[in-house]
């Protein structure tokens, strides 16, 4: 298959720039994966279509304020995004201008609270960092970094947390598990209380989610990496739906992708793991493990467009994501979402 068979028309107005005022007012629409049918709703009305016994997968990663502006020690002005810790004070990092910040240079953020030096540059242009600094580097970072916003979101971000899930966690992401920001405290206890399970994977969210592919034929896109963790409470969870008959329902792609990962080819029962993933989700794969999907509307073009033509079918999606540009829902990662099952 061709990259631009999953190209579609979006008006830039579209593109939401804001998150909603109440997470879980947002508009939801509601796909039948093999009839390609759909509904409009709002997204509270999700816990219509859970029923008891299923199990809602989320990612619980939390974003951490990874772009720093600085500046050389030449006094240029630099900014970097951090994208995942290697060990210790040692990250991997794009940075920006690329052609000043060569292995040796020394940059200061935050009038000297933050010190970093580049140690070298990596395959895919991002550079390995040192960083020093007194005190405690994630309150340093609260203090003085900013959120890594998507690049098609131009308008800056009044409250750090509205680009975090009400039960985000552990910090680690450089971008947010956004089909999860839909929801409320006061939603996910109702969810509770009407007997559905819920289960935590932690996947680290990195900006390769964000990278175009550039190949023609979708097959030879490489995938990035990204660390994922499971607790044997979570596996337990899960497995309990999937030997019920009950429903595994992830919200977000990141969820499915670490589940999709670790489930058994034959069950699609999981285990406690940890590691990374690059696993590529794309029309002829079978799923071993999701029965239903949360997510949010995706860039033309993009591997998650892929993954969601993968759960249903290509036609039927892209005649949904039509209809959601005629009735001007709000796309991207503050915008509306989708529940295809």
């Amino acid at each position: 298959m061709k990259v631009t068979d999953f190209n579609y028309d979006l008006p830039e107005e579209l593109i939401a720039q804001v998150p909603i005022k109440q997470r879980d007012e947002s508009r939801l629409l509601v796909v039948d994966r093999n009839t390609g049918e759909y509904e409009d709703k709002i997204f509270h009305d999700i816990i219509d279509y859970l029923e008891p016994g299923d199990c809602l997968v989320r990612n619980n990663t939390k974003v951490i304020p990874a772009r720093l502006y600085g500046q050389k020690d030449t006094g240029a002005k630099v900014e970097f995004v951090l994208l995942k810790q290697i060990e210790g004070d040692i990250w991997e990092a794009m940075v920006r201008p690329g052609n000043k910040l060569h292995e040796g240079a020394k940059v200061s953020f935050g009038d000297g609270l933050l010190n970093a030096e580049i140690l070298g540059t990596l395959e895919d242009g991002t550079r390995k960092v040192k960083f020093t600094y007194q005190g405690i580097f994630n309150e340093i970072l609260d203090q003085i970094g900013l959120m890594p916003l998507p690049p098609y979101i131009h308008e800056s971000l009044k409250e750090k947390d509205r680009y975090n899930t009400v039960y985000a966690q552990w910090k680690g992401s450089a971008a947010a598990p956004t089909a999860g920001l839909h929801f409320t405290p006061e939603l996910l206890k109702k969810i509770e209380e009407k007997g559905i399970d819920i289960a935590n994977v932690t996947l680290h969210v990195g900006i390769g989610t964000f990278r175009p592919v550039k190949e023609e034929n979708l097959e030879d896109h490489h995938m990035h990496t990204e660390h994922y963790y499971i607790k044997q409470e979570d596996c337990d969870k899960i497995n309990k739906a999937k030997q019920s008959g009950h429903r595994v329902i992830c919200v977000g792609t990141t969820s499915c992708r670490t589940i999709e990962t670790i489930a058994d080819p034959e069950t699609g029962l999981v285990k406690p793991t940890e590691g990374d993933t690059g696993i590529y989700i794309y029309p002829g794969y079978k799923f071993k493990c999701m029965d239903a999907l949360i997510t949010n509307f995706h860039l033309p073009e993009s591997t998650l467009l892929m993954l969601v033509s993968a759960f249903s079918d290509r036609e039927k999606i892209l005649n949904a994501y039509k209809h959601a540009v005629d009735e001007k829902y709000r796309f991207f990662s503050f915008g509306d979402a989708m529940f295809i099952h």
